[in-house]
């Protein structure tokens, strides 16, 4: 008898997630698996392309069958078919607390795909506490393309990409002085910016950050970042997750009040001192240039473009030799996420039988 394809499951909610599933729908439907998406989020839908099969209800996924779930969410439907692994929606920057954080268990996820040793360390720690879960070292699939082979570029102009959190107090978009200096350098024409911004970031700060448009300096609304990577040279930030991804090419990060200011990173607590460290930056230093190098080990070691077929290969280990401990409880978030999708087939069927008992009584 033939085996069955497997079906898989791409779970997001917020739109900069789909970066992060297509090179796992590249790879799947490479291996000519079945793959489909489906979205908790209704205004992230519309960012999927014609040829993306997006499920619309629960009912859909049901019918769909997935034996696998890829997960760039923090929470998943356990009556969803299937194993649900995470894949992660970012690489950990200790923006939010140890209790909401990357590495607070859930109690929804089979497996962990982890993007290096600085998160797969901790979570084989939790594994050996919880029990209900595995944990495989694969690299993150949304990175797969900053390493495909690209034609260099000859340019007499540096290039930098700023790139801001939405978080207030760690926003270097909310900062006026801040945006005052980038406007001033841009106005120099001695480097171009190239500028993008949280997709949560409010309307306002949008607004004064596209209002700094020049001939040096243009602002992309999009979650397609990769392009932009791979062709800046410098990445000016505060405390976002971007900074790991740009970071993984060996290039360098000035930061402004970063929260975690280390030696990888040439960070900044002044507008004013902006200038003089872009310059440093184009020019990186062998201490600087180590340390990056140290930091990119420890956090994501791949620069082979195949993490998104490691994720597929421990996915179908982990569907193949699942023995795992039963999952706890869990019930207040089983609650929460089917009263968000709006999901509670006991209480349809008490309401049928009922319309269908008042009738007959009736």
């Amino acid at each position: 008898m033939k085996p069955l394809t497997p079906r898989f499951l791409l779970y997001f909610s917020q739109r900069y997630s789909i970066p992060i599933g297509r090179p796992l729908q590249t790879e799947l439907r490479r291996r000519g698996f079945e793959v489909a998406w489906f979205c908790d989020e209704e205004e992230s839908k519309a960012f999927l392309s014609d040829d993306e099969l997006l499920l619309e209800h629960v009912e859909e996924v049901l019918a769909f069958n997935p034996q696998v779930v890829l997960c760039s969410t923090n929470i998943v439907p356990d009556f969803f078919p299937g194993i649900k692994v995470q894949i992660f929606h970012g690489f950990s920057v200790g923006k939010r607390s140890s209790a909401k954080g990357h590495f607070n268990i859930r109690g929804f996820f089979d497996l962990y795909c982890t993007q290096g040793p600085s998160t797969t360390q901790p979570f084989q720690e939790l594994q050996r506490t919880h029990r209900h879960f595995e944990v495989i070292e694969t690299g993150w699939s949304k990175v797969d393309p900053l390493f495909e082979p690209q034609t260099p570029h000859r340019r007499t102009t540096p290039v930098v990409m700023i790139s801001s959190t939405f978080t207030p107090r760690l926003s270097l978009a909310h900062n006026e002085a801040a945006l005052h200096e980038i406007a001033r350098l841009s106005r120099t024409g001695k480097w171009e910016f190239i500028a993008v911004l949280h997709p949560k970031m409010e309307p306002a700060v949008v607004e004064r950050v596209k209002a700094l448009e020049n001939e040096h300096f243009t602002f992309y609304d999009t979650t397609e970042l990769i392009a932009l990577y791979r062709r800046a040279d410098i990445m000016l930030a505060d405390t976002t997750s971007a900074i790991v991804e740009f970071m993984l090419q060996g290039k360098p990060v000035v930061t402004l009040n970063n929260n975690r200011p280390d030696a990888y990173l040439l960070n900044i607590t002044t507008p004013t001192q902006l200038e003089n460290t872009l310059q440093s930056a184009l020019h990186p230093s062998p201490e600087l240039t180590d340390a990056i190098e140290q930091f990119i080990a420890q956090t994501h070691p791949y620069r082979d473009g195949q993490s998104s077929r490691r994720i597929v290969e421990a996915s179908l280990h982990i569907l193949k030799t699942r023995h795992l401990k039963r999952k706890p409880l869990n019930l207040l978030r089983k609650y929460a996420i089917r009263k968000r999708l709006h999901y509670f087939p006991c209480l349809e069927r008490i309401k049928g039988w009922w319309r269908s008992f008042t009738c007959k009584s009736g």
